[in-house]
């Protein structure tokens, strides 16, 4: 199976646009009880976590998984800190590559993989306001050539 791939659960669709991803890297994660059942339920949400480095061990945080409805007593805080599940080699390289100017790691999708959820980190430059604009602009003109694509082909 392709890096990625699976049932997608959750996309952080605002990272593809607030970013230049040079690498992903699939990570998988320590989650408590009740989570993985509300991770496979599809209630989870990427938009404003991120993943930071401490020590030896990969952290995303502020990723909410909202609690299970019949999780009673064994539910869990929605925005704790997970611990990634990374190789050494793979976290050296990430300390790397941050540690060079304006670069950070970003959750980009999860899914399920092999029964187990998955999570894809980028890592990435932040663009500017004009890199934005620029890629708005060019998705927009894309739209337009495929619009009059398909009407010409209709007639």
């Amino acid at each position: 199976m392709a890096k990625g791939s699976g049932k997608v659960l959750a996309q952080n669709k605002k990272a593809g646009h607030d970013f230049f991803i040079e690498e992903t890297i699939e990570a998988g994660m320590v989650l408590q009880g009740t989570e993985i059942k509300s991770i496979r339920n599809g209630r989870v949400q990427l938009r404003d976590s991120y993943v930071r480095v401490s020590g030896n061990e990969a952290w995303i945080s502020n990723m909410h998984v909202s609690p299970y409805e019949q999780g009673n007593r064994f539910n869990h805080d929605p925005l704790r800190s997970r611990k990634l599940l990374l190789h050494k080699r793979q976290i050296a390289e990430l300390i790397g590559r941050v540690k060079r100017d304006g670069y950070t790691i970003v959750p980009l999708k999860m899914y399920i993989k092999d029964g187990y959820a998955k999570l894809l980190i980028g890592v990435g430059k932040g663009k500017k306001n004009y890199d934005k604009r620029d890629d708005l602009r060019k998705k927009e003109a894309k739209r337009d050539m495929e619009r009059t694509f398909k009407a010409k082909n209709q007639l």
